[in-house]
């Protein structure tokens, strides 16, 4: 059972009959690109999920850019491609690993449990000496039960309340640019929730763009959080709530498990002007 990664040696020695491949390509700039690449070559039998349609729910303009599913309808779809309370689940993609934390951690959410990212994603596959291939995957449809969150969630109300009487601290998964307020492109108003940390996700990595080693990690959100800290108390974001998913997942390798995700995200939050801004 993998729960937070998997190397493609250990990956390649598993029951295909009991594995479930998701492949979560996307870029935020040119939304069809996940899909296209898919097309052009993606690990044996891997089903793709498009971030917008199957990772995200539907947006009204004060939920963020990436408010989180409709649980029942990413079962029924996670249930499709042969997704039980017995399959181990892999997500991959062709980044930082961003996009397949967000599904790691939206099966968490669902009460999956078999659930890890493939560390150092596609890249780290072919570099193994593993093939990739073009074909469609075949269909066995299965039962996805959703089962009690092994992972929790926070509102922008509880995000809001917590200014006044601090419960949690709420680290940012954003560049440090982008923290401070300094050449936002993304989202149309610059600067970060006052209080917040600043944790960039993809210090997580190291230069072989794979995951850093537990032990390092651990020391790295000792050095932020302080020796010690409570991981019930924090709380994890970014722009609209894919790459605090990242975060997340560094924070279980490390040991750190119980944190939570303020799903909305930066792009909720300065939807209502009436929510304080820091910069």
């Amino acid at each position: 059972m993998y729960t937070t990664l998997i190397t493609p040696e250990q990956l390649a020695g598993l029951d295909a009959d009991r594995l479930v491949l998701l492949d979560c390509r996307f870029q935020l700039d040119n939304p069809d690109y996940g899909h296209a690449a898919y097309e052009q070559g993606h690990l044996p039998g891997a089903h793709y999920l498009h971030l917008d349609y199957h990772l995200s729910g539907s947006k009204n303009g004060r939920n963020g850019r990436h408010p989180l599913p409709d649980g029942q309808r990413l079962a029924v779809d996670l249930g499709a491609i042969g997704v039980d309370e017995h399959a181990q689940v892999v997500a991959y993609d062709d980044g930082s690993g961003q996009y397949a934390a967000r599904a790691w951690w939206l099966l968490r959410w669902l009460g999956h449990e078999n659930a890890a990212v493939l560390d150092g994603g596609l890249a780290a596959w072919k570099a193994a000496g593993f093939a990739v291939d073009t074909e469609a995957p075949g269909r066995r449809s299965r039962r996805f039960a959703i089962r009690p969150a092994l992972v929790g969630a926070v509102d922008a109300d509880a995000v809001l309340a917590n200014l006044e009487t601090p419960s949690f601290t709420v680290v940012d998964a954003r560049s440090a640019e982008r923290f401070r307020g300094v050449g936002e492109t993304v989202d149309p108003v610059a600067g970060h929730i006052p209080g917040a940390a600043n944790r960039f996700f993809m210090n997580n990595l190291a230069g072989d763009q794979r995951f850093k080693p537990a032990e390092q990690l651990r020391a790295e959100w000792e050095a932020l959080l302080g020796t010690g800290f409570d991981p019930a108390a924090v709380v994890h974001q970014c722009g609209s709530g894919v790459t605090a998913c990242h975060n997340l997942l560094s924070m279980e390798i490390a040991g750190y498990a119980g944190s939570r995700l303020y799903p909305g995200s930066w792009s909720e939050w300065c939807s209502d002007p009436a929510r304080p801004v820091a910069r």
